[in-house]
This record gives C-alpha cells, sequence and structure tokens, in this order.
C-alpha cells in the first residue's frame, strides 16, 4: 500500500508541473488550455512525459505515426448547461459528434470501466483521437453496423514521406501486401490491430474499420502498461505511445479539452471533416499535400534559392535554354479493392474426422475463404496436405491436393481413405500468398474391430502333459454381422473367466526363439475374419485350463484346454474254452 501511494505521490507531482507547460503550449496554438478541474485529466508536455521513452515503455506506436489531422478546435466552446449528453442541437458544429461514433466511444468507455476500472477511461479522449485521426470516421460516414463506408485507408507507409513498415497482414486490412497502411476510423496498423483488435459489437469479426471495434480497440491500447488516464503524464504517455509526435499530443489535448467543455450528438454522415494532415516524417523535397484526408501522399516542392519564390533552375536540356527539369514524381499503386484481397480463411463445418483403419472417413475437410471486408471470396486456390504416419491419403492415393474456392467462397478436399495404421494424423488447409492462412484439422484412425468372435467348432481341445495339442485353434471375429478382417487378436492363458488372472503354468505357445509364452499380441484376422492360432503345447502340469481372446472393440471367447495323461488299457486274459475235448494224455 506505501509503495501504491508513493506511486500515486510521484504521478500528482508530474501532473502539477506538466500541467502549466501545456497550458501555455495550448494557448499558443490558439486553442483551449485544458483545465485540471474541469476533467479527470489535465493538459502535459511531451517532453515533460518522457514520450514513453524516458519510462523505459516499449509500446509501438499504433498509427505507425502515419498522417493526422492538425486542424484545432475553435477557441468558443459551447456552453455546459449541465451535462455533454443534455447539450442542445443547435451548439457549434465542431462540438458536434456523429450518433453511431458518439455512441462508440461512450460504450467503449463503460466497457474498459468494467474490465481495467483503474485506468478511468474518458470518451471524450476516444473522441479527439478519433477527430485527429479520421474526422470522427469521416464525418460519421458509417453503416448500420458502425462500419465506416467506403472504409478508412492511409498512404502507403514505405518510407517516402512516412514511416516504412513492409506488410504483416497480406492486405487483409489495407489492401496493400507490399506496405502496410494504417486502417479504419482509429486508425491502426494491421500489426497493431493483430494484437489489439476487439469485436466490441458483437458480429464474431475484429473489423478495424467498424468504429465499435476499433473504439474499443483504442481504449484497451491507451490503457496498457497500467496506466491511470485521470494523471496527466500517464495520459500524454497514452497519446504518444498512439503516435510518438509532440505536435500530435498537443492537437489532441486541445480537442480533449473541447470536448470535456461540451459536445452534441449529430446525424451520421453530417460531421464536419477537418482538412489539413500533418507529414509525419520530413523529407527534403515533400510537403503534405492538399486532400481532405488522412491518405493524402505527400507531392515533391519545387525549391527556391530566391525570394519571390522562383524555382532554381535545374539541369539544362541540350538546346532547351536552361528550363528545369522536375524530378517525376513516381506513380502511386493502387490498393486491391477490398473484395478481391484476401482477407481470412476459416473452417466451413468439418465435423470430427475419425475413421476405422482401411475404411473411408465419412467427413470430409472444408474450408471458407473471405474478403478483406467479410464476404466469401471465390476462386482462391487452396492447398490440403495429410501429415502423419497412418498411411492416410486423398482419394486417388495423393498426400497433397490443390482445391479452388466456388462462388460461395468454400474448398472441399476429396474424400480420405484411411491407411491400415492406427493413430493420429493431421490435414493442413493452406491459402493465400504474402502471409498465407492456415488451418489444421486433426484426425484419427481406429483400428479394425470385432463385436463379436467364436471357435469354429466344437470339438474338445486334449493333450497330454509335455506333449502339443494336437488339433489347431481357429475362431472367427465379425463386426456388426459381417466378416471383420483386419482384426487385432490378443490371446492370453488365463486362470479365471474374465482374463483377470494370468496364468503362469499349463499350456502355452512358443516366441520365435522356441521359448514358452502365454500371451500373444500380433494376431490378426484374415480377409474372412478367420485366425487359427500357433501351436499350443503342455507342460507337464494336468488339469483344465483357459485361453481368452479378445478383439479391438472388446469382443472375447473363452476356450478350455485339458491337459491329461491317456489312460492305459490292460488286455484281458482268455477265459478258458469248457467245450474242447479232454487230453487223453493226461491221468
Amino acid at each position: 500500500m506505501a509503495a501504491h501511494i508513493r506511486r500515486r505521490l510521484r504521478k500528482g507531482a508530474t501532473t502539477t508541473a506538466v500541467a502549466a507547460a501545456a497550458v501555455a503550449a495550448l494557448a499558443a496554438s490558439q486553442a483551449p488550455a485544458a483545465t485540471l478541474a474541469d476533467g479527470p485529466a489535465g493538459s502535459g508536455d511531451p517532453k515533460a512525459a518522457g514520450e514513453d521513452t524516458a519510462s523505459g515503455e516499449t509500446d509501438g506506436a499504433a498509427t505507425g505515426n502515419s498522417p493526422y489531422y492538425t486542424d484545432l478546435p475553435p477557441l468558443v466552446t459551447p456552453d455546459r448547461p449541465g451535462s455533454s449528453s443534455d447539450l442542445p442541437a443547435a451548439g457549434s458544429a465542431e462540438a458536434g459528434i456523429p450518433a453511431s461514433v458518439l455512441a462508440a466511444y461512450k460504450q467503449a468507455e463503460r466497457t474498459v470501466a468494467t474490465t481495467d476500472p483503474s485506468c478511468r477511461l474518458p470518451w471524450q479522449l476516444l473522441a479527439a483521437i478519433g477527430k485527429v485521426e479520421s474526422g470522427q470516421a469521416r464525418g460519421g460516414r458509417v453503416d448500420a453496423n458502425g462500419t465506416a463506408s467506403p472504409r478508412i485507408l492511409g498512404p502507403a507507409l514505405n518510407g517516402q514521406g512516412f514511416a516504412l513498415i513492409r506488410d504483416t497482414d497480406g492486405g487483409a486490412y489495407d489492401g496493400d501486401a507490399v506496405h502496410d497502411r494504417a486502417v479504419g476510423p482509429m486508425q491502426f496498423i494491421p500489426s497493431t490491430w493483430a494484437s489489439w483488435g476487439q469485436d466490441a459489437n458483437g458480429d464474431g469479426r475484429k473489423d478495424p474499420n467498424n468504429i465499435y471495434d476499433a473504439a474499443l480497440a483504442a481504449g484497451r491500447y491507451l490503457c496498457a502498461n497500467d496506466r491511470d488516464l485521470a494523471l496527466a503524464a500517464d495520459l500524454d504517455k497514452a497519446v504518444l505511445s498512439y503516435n510518438r509526435s509532440s505536435e500530435y499530443l498537443r492537437t489532441v489535448r486541445s480537442w480533449f479539452s473541447y470536448y470535456q467543455r461540451g459536445t452534441h450528438e449529430i446525424p451520421d454522415g453530417t460531421g464536419t471533416l477537418p482538412s489539413t494532415p500533418s507529414t509525419p516524417t520530413p523529407t527534403p523535397s515533400p510537403r503534405p499535400g492538399t486532400g481532405s484526408g488522412p491518405g493524402v501522399t505527400p507531392s515533391p516542392k519545387p525549391s527556391s534559392s530566391k525570394p519571390g519564390g522562383k524555382p532554381s533552375p535545374g539541369p539544362s536540356k541540350p538546346g532547351g535554354g536552361g528550363s528545369t527539369n522536375p524530378t517525376p514524381k513516381p506513380p502511386t499503386p493502387k490498393p486491391t479493392p477490398p473484395s478481391e484481397t484476401f482477407g481470412s480463411l476459416e473452417n466451413a463445418g468439418t465435423g470430427p474426422l475419425r475413421a476405422t483403419a482401411g475404411q473411408e472417413f465419412d467427413e470430409r475437410v472444408s474450408v471458407l475463404a473471405r474478403n478483406a471486408v467479410g464476404a466469401p471470396l471465390a476462386k482462391v486456390p487452396v492447398a490440403f496436405t495429410v501429415t502423419g504416419d497412418t498411411g492416410t491419403l486423398f482419394a486417388g492415393g495423393r498426400k497433397t491436393v490443390t482445391v479452388r474456392t466456388g462462388t460461395d467462397g468454400t474448398a472441399t478436399a476429396p474424400k480420405l481413405q484411411a491407411g491400415e495404421k492406427a493413430g493420429e494424423f493431421t490435414v493442413t488447409a493452406v491459402a493465400g500468398s504474402g502471409r498465407p492462412r492456415t488451418l489444421t484439422y486433426a484426425a484419427t484412425v481406429t483400428a479394425r474391430q470385432a463385436d463379436a468372435i467364436a471357435r469354429t467348432d466344437e470339438k474338445a481341445l486334449v493333450a497330454a502333459p509335455g506333449e502339443k495339442f494336437a488339433d489347431a485353434v481357429t475362431v472367427k471375429a465379425t463386426y456388426k454381422d459381417a466378416l471383420a478382417a483386419g482384426v487385432a487378436v490378443t490371446a492370453t492363458m488365463v486362470k479365471d473367466r474374465p482374463g483377470v488372472i494370468d496364468n503362469d503354468k499349463g499350456p502355452y505357445f512358443k516366441d520365435a526363439d522356441g521359448k514358452p509364452v502365454r500371451t500373444l499380441t500380433t494376431l490378426t484376422t484374415d480377409a474372412d475374419g478367420q485366425l487359427r492360432l500357433p501351436e499350443i503345447f503342455a507342460d507337464g502340469n494336468e488339469g483344465t485350463y483357459l485361453l481368452r481372446l479378445t478383439t479391438e472393440g472388446g469382443a472375447s471367447v473363452v476356450i478350455e484346454l485339458t491337459v491329461e495323461a491317456p489312460q492305459e488299457t490292460v488286455p484281458e486274459e482268455p477265459a478258458p474254452d469248457e467245450t474242447a475235448a479232454p487230453d487223453a494224455s493226461k491221468p
């Protein structure tokens, strides 16, 4: 607790120091100064806050330091009769926030207040960032679900006047498979969205172009690193983590203070759009473009070496009289339309993949490809590959097949034929280039089974001690009344019919070395479901013994084996013949 209090005191001291500096800075830019007493956080200077570098925090800029609107709010703010929700719609045009956009900011504030109450996120901060990043989703041009239409894209972050960020999403979000672009109302770069994206409107998708998803993602991002946004120093660090620019911080702070003084709801699509984008990474010649959106690409500016704005003479052409040679502007690549951009690869309802060895799988692997806006995407090649040692293959004996998605976006692999070895394997579906999407399905091959096993005859099995049983034991296995071929059978000499206690004397089999063994586990029924057991021998112990056979699937049969000495037969003396004549030679 003491350490917690000391942390609060240190942050409080920083708040006091930076507030004074910020008021002066905001006044110099003709923006209303942030007032500590009026809102949850005061203003702060980025250098005083350390721009996140002095604090040791390493989170990158959410926007990739892409361009943003630098317009400042008017000096005169609307009256505040009660709360911002009570303000009349007739207030300043700049104080109006489109209905869906305003609802998204407030919903994000409520959600974060539940999951991270110590952050104390104010919705007005989201509104300030949304104003600077996209002019409140281009004045609230969103559909009924809150998705920007058309989608909002910044320029390619190709290092030419901007940061250099090579593609991280295969163009899934920004339609650019070469470089990243900031996307959506809150201008997230794809790599940041991959980590922080949210599904705030419950449609099952994390869409950076949806204001509800984007606002919640921005709120959670600003609250990272245990920040308390009611403290000016933490708020400044949060804003600088979004875009590491002192000018950006001052601009966001200006709108934050303005919206704290009052705002009102206006219909979607009627908001005021700022007009002055920034150039975040100056180069010797480019200057900001004159377009009206954050996606304006800087154009070259002729250098001027004399007062009056005349361009310096360039290299002369032969016979050209010293005319200038303007540097040609490289063509701006056209982004791939969202309807043609691969967005995601999903399971199209594939059920459990299980089959008995040697049998065909009932279920087939099926995937669904979507484009960048979530619609089904046709003609996408999907490679399906079987990996494992069960011997399972696709129909036709192939381990890899390629299938293109149909008009409904789905691709279904051929049927699988289970191998003879029981075990697990995987089927992997891969689609897309640059950053391929991958789905992996687990599959199982179970051993062939039998639900019944019985002897093929009823002949008694008897042997003398130390001798071999003259008659062989033959059994037949079935599964659902059909012959069960290839079923594994275990033969064990036991003392009891359930087979709980193994027997260590009496009849036995012989192993490859001729040594006695009383359990065999390598037996398998033939193509007719029959099994002829190896020869059985008797030791010197007489008695009745039990042989138990069990199959994969739980069927079993118990067979009696008798060891007894053969009975000796004594020949009888013939009876005297009383009818014979007496011997006359005898007295």
